[in-house]
Order: structure tokens, then C-alpha cells, then sequence
């Protein structure tokens, strides 16, 4: 099967002239590049299908190649492929022929219809009109989901190999979390798995960005961090991965899936965040060595 993407890049890296510090962004869900022959499969109409994206997230955080911070991004939407799930993690309901055994079929993302091919958008919506094929699946994965995490892999490699370190800011948005009556919900929330995939200094500063410019930040609740966070995210070796959510309503109306008068707010603060993260001293993301050694 022809790849819906064979005519265009289905994902870009934006490098910086020279890249002066070991951080890499990644916009995994800001694409929003639909081929014809997939919203002809949908059956919702285009700002439904649209309900999953991060949308511009990757222009929040735009300035950081200006910065010297290489920074991935998918052109292609969340609804058609997310690269923030292992690679065969799908639901065999969804499918004409029978998944290989390997596959992962049994994982909670599966079970809530948000697998590597999603059964569903926000709000529980159903993406296709009909069941898939494998071969579709295996263009989406063997096309577009490898050769995106191989050129993930190298802009970390490559940033390893220069700096002694590498870190990766994984960066996403969120639907607006639900009030409770004993306080207000978060705006921000960092994700590092619980402590597992960051240095302290990473998210502490983080959070110390977003409290002072006024934002409510928690950590790892309810998002501690998705495949990509968790895959890559290895201070042991010197590589770091920490995920941000931004809530949506702060720069965006999501009924029109356009930016509001907080996209600029929200944008500044971001670019305050990298700069802030570039000054870290390298020495608190070393590897540690074991004690035992």
C-alpha cells in the first residue's frame, strides 16, 4: 500500500543553525496535515476529527531552534497515527484481518480506544466508518511511526555524543481538567514518571517557571508521562525526558480549534521555560554512577 505521505514529509525536524545545548522538543501531536483518502474513511466531520490534536504546540514552543535546541514534530494528526504509543499496540476489533500474535492488543490504551491507531477521538467519538486492514496498519507504522522515533533516536543520540547528556521535553496539551470543590484544577501538568525518566533539577525548575508566572503546575497527575517519556527517558545513561501539558482553554477556543488572545501569554512563557532549562548547569544531568561501583 502506497503511504498517504508519500508525496510530502510526514513529520520535520527543525534544526537550530548550531545546536548549542543538549535539549531536544518534541511535538508528537500538533500535526494537522489529514490525507484525503483517511478523512474519507472518518465519520466525523473536520473539526471533530480534530478533537485529539495538540494543536500548535509545536508553534508554542517555536522559538527553541532560535535557542540553539533542535525541535521534531509531526505534520501528520494524532487521529491518524500516534507515535506516543508502542508500535503495535491495536485494537483487533477495529480490523478486517487478524492482528499477528506480537501485537499488543490487550494494553488499558487499547481498551479506551486511544491505540497506536486510535478507535476514538475526544469524547468518545468513533473515528472509521468501517474496519481497517492490516496493510493499512502496517503503512501507517512501517512508513511514518518508525522512521519518526529512528530520527528521534538520532537527534538524542547525536545530542549524547556532543554534550555528555541529552534531554528531551516532550510536549503536549490537555483538555481542560475537571473543577473540584476543594480546589482548582491544574493548569500545567510536568510528567516524569513518577521521578524515573528526569534529574530533580529538570522538573523543579519547571515548575518553578510556570508557579511564579502564575500558572497551577502538579506533577505526573493525571499525565506522568506517555510511551515517548517513558522509552527514552534514561538519567542512569545521561538522557532525560520530561513531558509538559499545557491546558488548551489557556491559549485556545476548542470549539473553533483556533488560538485566542492567551496563544502570545502562553508562548512567552514557553520560551521563558527554555531559556530558564538552557541554564541548568550539564553537571546535575551527568549520569549517576552506582553506588555499588
Amino acid at each position: 500500500m502506497q503511504s498517504d505521505f508519500c508525496k510530502r514529509p510526514a513529520f520535520e525536524t527543525i534544526r537550530p543553525r548550531r545546536q548549542t545545548t543538549p535539549f531536544v522538543f518534541n511535538s508528537a501531536h500538533s500535526g494537522a496535515d489529514y490525507p484525503s483518502r483517511f478523512l474519507k474513511m472518518t465519520r466525523l466531520d473536520t473539526l471533530s476529527i480534530r478533537s485529539s490534536e495538540d494543536s500548535f504546540v509545536d508553534e508554542i514552543f517555536e522559538r527553541a531552534p532560535f535557542l540553539g535546541a533542535p525541535m521534531l514534530r509531526a505534520r501528520f494528526p494524532r487521529a491518524y497515527l500516534d507515535v506516543n504509543r508502542e508500535p503495535y499496540e491495536l485494537d483487533p476489533l477495529m480490523f478486517s484481518d487478524p492482528l499477528p500474535p506480537h501485537y499488543n492488543t490487550a494494553s488499558p490504551r487499547v481498551a479506551s480506544g486511544l491505540g497506536t491507531l486510535a478507535k476514538i477521538v475526544a469524547e468518545n467519538k468513533n473515528i472509521y466508518r468501517d474496519k481497517l486492514t492490516l496493510k493499512d496498519a502496517q503503512m501507517r507504522i512501517e512508513g511514518i511511526y518508525k522512521p519518526y522515533h529512528a530520527a528521534l533516536q538520532e537527534l538524542l543520540s547525536q545530542t549524547l555524543n556532543k554534550f555528555g547528556v541529552a534531554v528531551l521535553i516532550d510536549c503536549h496539551s490537555m483538555p481542560p481538567l475537571s473543577t473540584s470543590r476543594k480546589r482548582k484544577p491544574a493548569q500545567i501538568i510536568l510528567g516524569d514518571r513518577f521521578g524515573t525518566t528526569c534529574a530533580p533539577a529538570l522538573i523543579d525548575q519547571a515548575e518553578k517557571v510556570f508557579s511564579e508566572a502564575g500558572y497551577r503546575v502538579a506533577r505526573n497527575q493525571p499525565y506522568a508521562g506517555g510511551y515517548i517519556t517513558r522509552s527514552y527517558g534514561q538519567p542512569h545513561h545521561g538522557i532525560h525526558a520530561l513531558q509538559i501539558e499545557f491546558s488548551r482553554h489557556l491559549y485556545m477556543n476548542e470549539n473553533s480549534r483556533r488560538p485566542h488572545e492567551g496563544f502570545e501569554t502562553i508562548q512567552n512563557i514557553a520560551t521563558d521555560l527554555v531559556k530558564s532549562l538552557l541554564a541548568i548547569d550539564l553537571s546535575l544531568l551527568a549520569p549517576q554512577k552506582n553506588a555499588a561501583e
